[in-house]
């Protein structure tokens, strides 16, 4: 059997560095992308972690008010 291309072999050999040049270009971009999603995935874990901390912060505050009115409240009773 006869191959397709007919020619010289340099006739074709830019273009398959090209479709090379192409095919690396798309692994190194889906390398980055995927870079991308693991970076994003730990930002997003942090940033949860991070919230949870807020709200038990806000809590706690929130608790050492209440019992700080109580604590008043039965010293002005007692009285």
């Amino acid at each position: 059997m006869t191959d397709a291309r007919t020619g010289s072999k340099y006739l074709y050999q830019p273009f398959e560095v090209a479709h090379e040049r192409i095919d690396a270009n798309a692994r190194v971009q889906q390398e980055r992308w995927n870079a991308l999603e693991r970076r994003l995935e730990h930002m997003e874990t942090t940033l949860i972690r991070l919230d949870r901390r807020l709200w038990l912060a806000a809590a706690a505050v929130v608790t050492f008010v209440l019992t700080q009115g109580v604590r008043a409240v039965l010293q002005f009773s007692t009285i």
